[in-house]
């Protein structure tokens, strides 16, 4: 029998189906791209590259202004003893536009801090499949039994690591991010965990995460099979167990969705189109300890 394993309250079917990926392996774990979702993607890729400029243009003037702000307040071996974690939401609601901008704003946002001597991850999560694939699949055949906690299997990607020093702009790395394929469910409270516990085994002193979400964690399979608010709930006890321990600080960037109801640092955003702005100016307001526009009551 399928062993059911917990967080807390939080309950987890099996982590057997779950992955961990770079951006590069993620063909081992979904498989080629058909025909039609290869054109897609390259569809994607020319509007990332060519159909963005000028919006790239007014991100990257943002980024270079805030880079002498940050400069004049913070010293190199403060910058060198500082991680940063990019964590990026995936989950079928960004498909589009939102995915698109998503992947250019983490790619300027790494470029940057890359250059001012931060190290950067940047980490991705959604789902193998949809409908819980086979955790579902094994909790059928085992009777169903009740309450079996989260049911569906994890999909966690490496875009870029913090042992990664190179300060270049990401290329064919973040072209992963735009598959068709890629995007589905999201357990942002287990996501939340993968990306802190990255961090605390890292050697520098200063550990930060920034969360792009446009929504509540969703499971459908889970939600069916379960409490109605069992991803939520984990969710806002994994983000008080992380500010409770304080070695992490943690903020969040909505697209579209008040993310303050779970996050205390954060900023929402109406729409995609203004996200890159926006990122810079949250990472800038992080860490300079400055409270910056972007965190302010009226957007939060």
């Amino acid at each position: 029998m399928v062993a059911s394993a917990a967080h807390g309250t939080y309950r987890i079917y099996t982590r057997a189906f779950d992955h961990i990926v770079t951006a590069d392996e993620l063909d081992s774990v979904l498989g080629p791209l058909s025909v039609e979702s290869t054109a897609s993607l390259e569809k994607a890729w020319d509007i990332f590259q060519t159909g963005l400029i000028d919006w790239k243009m007014r991100v990257h003037l943002d980024a270079l202004a805030a880079s002498e702000r940050i400069r004049h307040v913070t010293t190199h071996d403060d910058r060198a003893d500082t991680v940063i974690t990019l964590l990026v939401d995936q989950s079928g609601s960004m498909r589009g536009q939102s995915m698109l901008l998503a992947a250019a704003a983490t790619d300027i946002a790494q470029e940057f801090l890359a250059h001012l001597g931060y190290r950067i991850e940047i980490l991705g999560f959604t789902t193998v499949s949809w409908k819980g694939g086979h955790p579902r699949k094994f909790w059928r055949w085992w009777f169903r039994p009740k309450a079996p906690g989260r049911l569906c299997e994890l999909l966690h990607i490496i875009y870029r690591s913090a042992d990664d020093n190179q300060a270049v702009r990401l290329g064919w790395g973040i072209r992963h991010m735009l598959r068709p394929d890629l995007p589905k469910e999201n357990i942002d409270g287990e996501a939340l965990i993968w990306a802190s516990e990255r961090l605390t085994i890292r050697p520098e002193k200063r550990k930060i995460i920034i969360v792009i979400s446009d929504g509540a964690p969703a499971d459908d399979s889970t939600l069916d099979a379960n409490e109605p608010d069992i991803l939520d709930a984990h969710l806002r006890e994994v983000i008080a167990g992380i500010e409770a321990k304080g070695n992490i600080e943690l903020f969040a960037l909505g697209i579209g969705f008040d993310v303050k109801r779970y996050y205390t640092a954060c900023t929402t955003i109406q729409t995609a189109q203004d996200l890159g702005t926006s990122l810079i100016g949250l990472l800038e307001g992080a860490l300079t300890g400055r409270r910056s526009p972007e965190l302010s009551d009226e957007n939060a």
